[in-house]
């Protein structure tokens, strides 16, 4: 919508001084749900605009509006180039009242808070109007109120000229790669995506690159939109960005010497000042055998404007480098072709078009019912057969793991899901202690059942309110568990589901969790692996930090929701450390399980395999049944406990016609035992629970 505002223009000539105020008295409405354009005509100027001598100085509003969060502001030059006022903040504030934008300001606008009175720096970059061009022209001021039911009025807003003109920070070399985007000086949407191009300058691992420089790693079309929900309202934007050919088709491009694809993430860490723990985490699960996101750190600017430090990342999707399941086309609809493969996600509703289902069954305690959507195919692709059945099957993994047969192996939960993956995630969602863990950006994905065919928990997304960096719903606390985040935050509209703690239920999973982190805790999840790993990235990140602050000065001021506020980079990354560090320690000491069971007995005379066994069921009161998946000649079995003393022993059994043994009168007390079934040139193990 546009709106033609009468403009009066205001000259005042100072003998050492030239300004030049134009001011538009609109008193027009800020149209709800929707983007207004209020024009001011600009005539006059002597001086073509540049950051030396002449150029735009100062942008000053007043308006009222119920909900001021609603909105972005932001300039349009006649030439076309635009920058963002403000964006997405301010909360239910009421007002913006004789509230100027300067370049030169110390006092950022996103720093600060209502009443918004006085001279503040803005969201973006004021300089890149002062490019050189005819300032005479139309000037428009854009607000878009992204939020229903509230309303406002644009009153007047003014643009001062002068000799102060405001000016443009940037960069010119790197040690890291420089994106440099191109929307022809066009607004980035939230979608659909803008048509753009991007140049990528990449000279190779250790090597320099250089803004100025002509020789391109990859140049080329793309396609570009905002992501994110509640992140699309903070002043630095993370960005979908999309690999397009001439005629606009997805194009796979190897960037960066990751895997070819075409979709890519440019996230901005805007609340993690450490500005790494994504990547922290994608590499820990990685360092798990689990296929994560892989990742870069890159310099952006788009239209030659710095945007400051961002990770190039994988997006979540189906393909043979990155979720590798099983193409589901529209036809399969049967048989094995039905089974997979499937991407589901649990996350906050944000207007997708992905749909999905409700559980039936409640998280625990109480709450809002888990909504699980469709994310490959998408809900407008897949076709009825496909979510009848998807849904059906986690469903029915709902159902077992909800029964009170629960924890057996034939009859529960293992049946439907792929076991060591609900471990991992425990561990990776706990470790880090995700304020969205369990509940938001979590995905799981399932092939077909030629294939494995159960769900997997992965990949993880979305880790940048971790180790610390939240301060509600004790995300702050090194201390306690984030599955009972519905005990501490029933009230949040988006809660877990009843899956991992029902799990947790689940005596066999304890040690298994038990043996699991104590083995990572030897190697991979050592503390000097840990520490190591983060100092060398932060050292990676050092020079560019520092030029990151410098376009967004959060350093040493409070971005929801930070539970610390360092005064320094290396502030940011010590309480990170020292935050992993105690939460380490409180792991260790509240992981359920026995560490005694995680040791494997010294069977080197003979070949262990621990797969041709069963034992039902498990956990066991007072009969044991054991299954042979193969006849031997002759066997014996022994039940040791934790420390390796013999229990029971039967010797020299013959060959069996049914593969199953029984032994009853467990009147052994309760606790983990270890079952060996030792033929004539192999040694069978497994564990059970006796309760």
């Amino acid at each position: 919508m546009l709106k033609k505002i009468f403009s009066v223009s205001f000259l005042f000539f100072i003998t050492h001084f030239h300004s030049q105020t134009f001011t538009s008295v609109a008193n027009d409405s800020i149209y709800d749900v929707t983007a207004t354009e209020y024009t001011l005509d600009v005539a006059g100027l002597t001086q073509n605009l540049d950051t030396a001598n002449f150029g735009l100085e100062t942008v000053c509003i007043n308006l009222e509006h119920t909900y001021i969060a609603d909105l972005t502001i932001s300039l349009i030059s006649p030439d076309g180039t635009s920058f963002a006022l403000v964006s997405g903040f301010g909360g239910d504030s009421d007002f913006y009242t004789n509230t100027c934008f300067s370049g030169s300001s110390n006092n950022a606008i996103s720093q600060s808070s209502s009443p918004f009175s006085g001279v503040f720096k803005p969201y973006g970059q004021m300089g890149l109007v002062n490019n050189n061009q005819d300032g005479n022209g139309t000037w428009t001021l854009r607000i878009e109120d992204n939020g229903a039911l509230d309303v406002g009025i644009l009153l007047d807003w003014s643009l001062t000229f002068g000799n102060n003109p405001a000016n443009i920070f940037s960069i010119h070399e790197s040690d890291l790669p420089i994106f440099m985007l191109e929307t022809n000086s066009q607004e980035i949407p939230n979608e659909p995506k803008l048509a753009a191009s991007v140049k990528v300058i990449y000279n190779g691992e250790g090597l320099r690159n250089f803004v100025n420089q002509t020789d391109f790693h990859f140049n080329g079309n793309c396609g570009v939109e905002i992501r994110g929900a509640s992140s699309s309202n903070f002043p630095k934007k993370s960005y979908d960005l999309e690999i397009r050919d001439n005629l606009g088709v997805d194009l796979d491009t190897a960037l960066l010497g990751l895997p070819s694809e075409s979709d890519w993430v440019l996230s901005a860490q805007y609340t993690d000042k450490t500005l790494l723990r994504n990547m922290f985490s994608m590499h820990l699960i990685q360092e798990m055998d689990w296929y994560a996101p892989r990742f870069k750190p890159v310099e952006l600017f788009i239209n030659n404007s710095y945007q400051g430090v961002y990770i190039l990342m994988e997006k979540v999707k189906k393909g043979a480098n990155r979720v590798d399941i099983s193409t589901l086309n529209p036809t399969e609809i049967s048989g094995d072709d039905l089974t997979g493969g499937y991407i589901l996600k649990i996350d906050k509703n944000s207007g997708s078009t992905n749909l999905g289902w409700e559980s039936p069954f409640a998280p625990i305690p109480d709450g809002s019912p888990t909504v699980i959507d469709f994310y490959y195919p998408k809900g407008e692709d897949i076709v009825p057969e496909q979510s009848a059945y998807i849904e059906d099957y986690v469903t029915d993994f709902e159902t077992a793991l909800a029964s009170s047969n629960f924890m057996d192996l034939n009859l529960g939960y293992r049946s439907f899901v792929n076991y060591e993956s609900c471990v991992d995630a425990l561990i990776i969602s706990e470790l880090s202690r995700s304020i969205d863990a369990y509940r938001k950006s979590f995905y799981l994905y399932k092939d077909k059942e030629s294939l494995g065919g159960k769900l997997v928990m992965a990949p993880i997304w979305d880790y940048d309110l971790t180790y610390g960096n939240a301060d509600f719903c004790e995300g702050q606390n090194p201390e306690g568990w984030q599955y009972n985040f519905n005990y501490v935050c029933g009230g949040d509209y988006w809660i877990n589901p009843f899956w991992f703690p029902r799990m947790m239920e689940d005596t066999l999973f304890q040690q298994d969790l038990r043996c699991r982190w104590e083995k990572l805790r030897e190697t991979k999840f050592h503390k000097d692996s840990l520490n190591l790993w983060i100092d060398n990235m932060a050292s990676t990140l050092d020079e560019s930090q520092n030029w990151n602050y410098t376009i967004w000065p959060t350093m040493g001021t409070y971005v929801w929701p930070n539970s610390f506020v360092g005064n320094s980079y290396q502030e940011e990354i010590s309480f990170m450390k020292s935050w992993l560090n105690d939460r380490i320690n409180w792991l260790d000491a509240n992981i359920p399980g026995i560490s005694e069971a995680c040791i494997e007995p010294n069977l080197s005379v003979k070949k262990i395999v621990k797969s041709q066994i069963e034992l039902y069921p498990n956990p066991v009161e007072n009969e044991l049944f054991v299954n042979l998946n193969e006849n031997y000649k002759t066997f014996s079995i022994e039940i040791k406990d934790v420390l390796g003393k013999l229990i029971h022993s039967q010797k020299n059994l013959q060959k069996l016609n049914s593969k199953q043994i029984c032994i009853k009168n467990l009147d052994f007390k309760s606790g983990f035992y270890l079952v060996e079934i030792q033929s004539d040139d192999s040694i069978f193990t497994t564990r059970f629970f006796k309760k």
